[in-house]
């Protein structure tokens, strides 16, 4: 995911009938990098006034899972949205993109066929070593992924309230033909 500007200003949820609700789902596997996620979308929230108890936190084994949980948490009604952190990493078998195409498609179906937003940081580097300087690097990168997939979470929610209200104002009708 990319950082995102866009002319939508994100309302705030006192708009709102109640305050947005969002479930976070995380891998556990390299939780020391992918938990920096939940740190950067964290800081990114509350830069947005949104309080902490908007957020639900739900720990899974790995990135396999997240599909399945997002899937219970969106058909229980209770999340305006859901976001996916994971780690996917090439362990020297050829299994890792088999694993995140997986992960992501679940994901896109969730979202499509529960109308609830689904958002990834998911994410399968090309090279990941376990050495520090691939550590660091990668929770500086979950960290900035955090902020960017909460960015676009608040950013997203808002666009869909807009549309919700627009498409249920009553369009005018056209003025009546006058008899020439």
């Amino acid at each position: 995911m990319n950082q995102m500007s866009s002319p939508l200003s994100a309302p705030t949820h006192a708009a709102q009938a109640r305050p947005p609700q969002v479930a976070v789902i995380s891998a556990s596997w390299h939780a020391d990098i992918v938990g920096q996620a939940r740190q950067g979308l964290l800081e990114e929230f509350e830069r947005r006034c949104w309080q902490r108890r908007q957020i639900e936190f739900f720990e899974v084994p790995g990135a396999f899972e997240i599909p399945l949980h997002a899937q219970q948490l969106a058909r229980s009604g209770r999340f305006d949205a859901i976001i996916a952190c994971a780690l996917v990493v090439n362990g020297g078998i050829y299994r890792h993109e088999f694993v995140s195409a997986a992960v992501i498609d679940g994901l896109m179906r969730v979202q499509l066929d529960s109308g609830v937003p689904v958002f990834s940081a998911v994410l399968t580097p090309r090279d990941f070593h376990e050495h520090e300087e691939h550590r660091q690097f990668f929770q500086a990168h979950f960290l900035k992924k955090g902020a960017e997939v909460a960015q676009a979470c608040a950013l997203t929610l808002a666009s869909l309230q807009q549309m919700q209200e627009r498409l249920q104002t009553p369009t005018p009708s056209p003025p009546a033909a006058r008899p020439a």
